[in-house]
């Protein structure tokens, strides 16, 4: 039997960080927010916007040493599965649709749903809906390539 440990993983360590940041600051931990917040926010609230950005860039670091390890099992990463022009494409439109939504998935899906936000729960269905048409597309519709 095949179960997902990783993203049972990922997804507990997720929901660990959203609760320790709004246990210990006080803030939810929506990436956008956070981001926004890190140049304009006032002194004291900079430090773990920037701490937290620092460690989100730590940990894809860490995963990529990983991946090259010999000992690691072969992935494809997404780095080489589609050119740079449709990664910074896509970086595009999901920073256009996090200020359209006023938030984005973490910060719906993971903060916003436990709180139990109507705002997010739709957001989240939107989230949803357009993954699934995406990968349809992707998968049935020749790609993007």
């Amino acid at each position: 039997m095949n179960l997902p440990w990783t993203a049972v993983a990922g997804g507990a360590l997720i929901g660990a960080a959203a609760v320790l940041l709004l246990a210990t600051v006080g803030r939810v931990a929506g990436i956008s927010g956070i981001a926004a917040g890190s140049l304009r926010a006032a002194e004291g609230e900079r430090g773990w916007r920037w701490a937290f950005l620092l460690g989100l860039l730590a940990a894809a670091g860490l995963v990529l040493w990983w991946q090259s390890l010999p000992e690691a099992s072969p992935r494809v990463l997404l780095r080489d599965a589609l050119p740079a022009w449709q990664l910074i494409g896509a970086g595009l439109l999901v920073g256009f649709g996090t200020r359209l939504g006023n938030g984005c998935t973490s910060g719906h899906g993971v903060c916003g749903m436990a709180r139990g936000s109507k705002r997010s729960l739709l957001a989240v269905l939107v989230f949803m809906a357009c993954a699934m048409l995406t990968t349809f597309l992707v998968r049935h519709g020749g790609g993007l390539a």
